[in-house]
């Protein structure tokens, strides 16, 4: 257990004023304890949602999440363990201890608080934007009276109409929706832009972009054990997210996985660094 992990202490320190003495009686400290024991973390990702969590032609887990999960084992000192999950899953899979750690794109919600740990402060972000093609929409208001492809039930189609006063042409599936878009039906595709940045990162997007600044932000919570969140291992993550912030580190991954940068995450960058006087 080298300088990193007295590094991250440190951030938690600095960044919360936390200190062991001062954890909640409450909270349980069990999961960090076993972790270091056994000199292994096991860290639940996502396999299907690229380029935060997918496989490689070997078959291996790759995508800016494990870069996550590895840099936290690394600050450990322990081996990485990555168990595949799925939205359907990944909750339950803590709850019943088969992960010690879940960063899947997880969107933080009061409901999923009451089940799972999500540490402060929130690692990423995703909201509302559009896939177009190069050049057809270059702000927002450019959707005023077009007629834009969205998926049945989504809130994005309520929100830009309303919004925009774009004309929602509604799909079942997002299948159907991309394949409009495609055809010329549509002027552009309204959904998450974590998913389209999925797309654009696939290759077989390369004649369109994501041409807007992203709204309706709804931060992800990457989360421990709910009982371990006042507790060290809760407050080791805090410390963890804090050092990814006012590094740099999630910038430089959006970098190296070709993820559009976001604006979460340089404003988290600024506000961090300039508070801890690493402002570069």
């Amino acid at each position: 257990m080298g300088s990193r992990f007295l590094t991250a202490l440190a951030c938690t320190v600095a960044a919360f004023g936390v200190l062991t003495s001062a954890v909640s009686a409450d909270a349980a400290n069990d999961r960090f304890k076993k972790v270091l024991e056994r000199g292994k973390l096991v860290v639940g990702v996502k396999a299907d949602y690229k380029p935060w969590g997918f496989r490689d032609p070997s078959g291996a887990l790759v995508g800016m999440e494990v870069d996550l999960a590895k840099d936290v084992a690394d600050t450990l000192g322990v081996k990485l363990e990555l168990v595949p999950v799925q939205s359907s899953n990944r909750m339950q899979f803590l709850q019943q201890g088969k992960i010690d750690l879940m960063i899947a794109t997880m969107s933080d919600r009061t409901d999923r608080r009451k089940i799972v740990g999500i540490v402060d402060p929130n690692y990423y972000t995703s909201g509302t934007n559009v896939l177009a093609k190069k050049g057809a929409v270059k702000k927002w208001a450019d959707l005023t009276g077009k007629p834009v492809c969205g998926k049945q039930g989504a809130f994005y189609n309520k929100a830009i109409s309303k919004r925009y006063k774009a004309k929602i042409v509604a799909f079942v599936g997002n299948a159907e929706a991309k394949q409009a878009l495609r055809d010329g039906k549509c002027v552009a595709w309204v959904y998450d832009d974590s998913s389209i940045m999925a797309d654009l990162a696939s290759g077989d997007w390369n004649s369109y972009e994501m041409p807007l600044a992203t709204e309706d932000d709804n931060p992800w919570g990457l989360a421990v054990p709910l009982k371990e969140r006042d507790g060290i291992w809760g407050r080791f993550m805090a410390g963890m997210i804090y050092h990814w912030h006012s590094s740099g580190a999630l910038l430089a991954l959006e970098k190296k996985w070709g993820i559009q940068p976001t604006d979460y995450v340089k404003k988290m960058r600024d506000k961090f660094a300039f508070e801890h006087g690493h402002l570069k």
